[in-house]
């Protein structure tokens, strides 16, 4: 909690012991200036009270030992309360011009006593208050430090993760001796321009990542030499909205890894649908036989990245949706957009 706030909470609260204190004020207007003399000695020695309990609190909650903690905290008690009354005893008979003639009795023992545990619950509330409230803002700091750091290393998970992949790709057509090596490399650089400059924010312009998916898309198209095998549909206004940067790369890679190229196109169905308060992400790919799909759903960065990644940036504004049969594999993600 910051300084502002504390001394606010402060203000208030003996605002209100004060205004507790002008209670017979406002009843009753004819109250001479004994009692204002009155109000500012129960004032005084109630900060005292309120303050020695206030900044013994965190020591007390320091101690290992919780029963030494209450004892002391019943000392400190028993300390304050012949205190206050010696401190009262002396204001009122040599500063406030009162007679000299007073005696401490029982009922101002007892009184003092009360005054003393209702301060002193006062203080430790108020106290414990202030101290959860530091708790949790400190542990909200460490969880946004925690995520951040989370999502920076996920992150450079994802960009060697497609980097290799891509290059075993443009190897494989080196290797063939491919007339689309050229091209090939030129989406490789598309690719890594991406990848360097512009994945490295916490979010990125949808149509920049539509675009590397499509690099992507075309560059495996020219490994497998089947330009029909992917239909991809994006429907809706992508002019000003962000994603997060590679979010949607992973089911892709997925869906060539274990689609089956051996099919009438089109093998892989992509739709991206963008509406005012979501997006919809849809991809269906159908399955080679004996495809390890399930076992990269718990392993490997893809996937697991993704979740992980989904979880962090967009909590409960997310719907993420895998499911396969015997020939098919489905990926369904919605994201909530303010």
């Amino acid at each position: 909690m910051k300084l502002k706030s504390k001394i606010l909470v402060h203000l208030f609260f003996w605002i209100y012991i004060i205004n507790q204190a002008l209670f017979p004020y406002y009843v009753d207007k004819g109250v001479d200036q004994k009692y204002y003399v009155e109000i500012i000695i129960y004032v005084l020695v109630s900060m005292l009270t309120f303050y020695s309990v206030y900044l013994s609190v965190p020591f007390l909650f320091s101690l290992k030992n919780k029963v030494i903690s209450v004892l002391l905290g019943i000392v400190i008690l028993g300390i304050l309360v012949p205190v206050r009354v010696g401190l009262e005893f002396l204001s009122w008979n040599y500063l406030s011009g009162v007679s000299k003639e007073m005696v401490i009795t029982s009922s101002w023992w007892f009184n003092s006593l009360r005054l003393v545990i209702i301060i002193s619950t006062y203080a430790f509330l108020i106290r414990l208050a202030i101290g959860w409230f530091e708790t949790q803002k400190l542990k909200s700091e460490l969880l946004l430090q925690n995520q951040t750091s989370e999502l920076a290393l996920l992150r450079s998970q994802v960009n060697p993760h497609f980097l290799f992949n891509t290059l075993n790709n443009i190897y494989s057509l080196v290797y063939k001796k491919s007339d689309d090596a050229p091209a090939a490399v030129m989406k490789m650089s598309a690719i890594m321009r991406y990848m360097l400059y512009d994945a490295t924010t916490d979010t990125v312009l949808l149509e920049k990542e539509i675009e590397y998916l499509k690099s992507f898309i075309e560059l495996q198209l020219l490994r497998i030499r089947q330009k029909d095998l992917v239909v991809l549909t994006v429907k809706g206004p992508i002019e000003g909205r962000n994603i997060a940067p590679m979010l949607l790369i992973p089911f892709v890679e997925n869906a060539f890894k274990h689609g089956n190229k051996n099919i009438t196109p089109p093998g892989i169905i992509i739709n991206l649908n963008i509406e005012d308060d979501r997006i919809l992400f849809e991809i269906t790919n159908y399955l080679r036989k004996n495809s390890a799909t399930s076992r990269d759903k718990a392993k490997g960065i893809g996937l697991n990245n993704v979740r992980r990644r989904l979880e962090l940036l967009f909590p409960g504004k997310h719907v993420l949706d895998i499911w396969e049969n015997q020939n098919m594999y489905h990926v369904k993600l919605i994201l909530d957009q303010p």
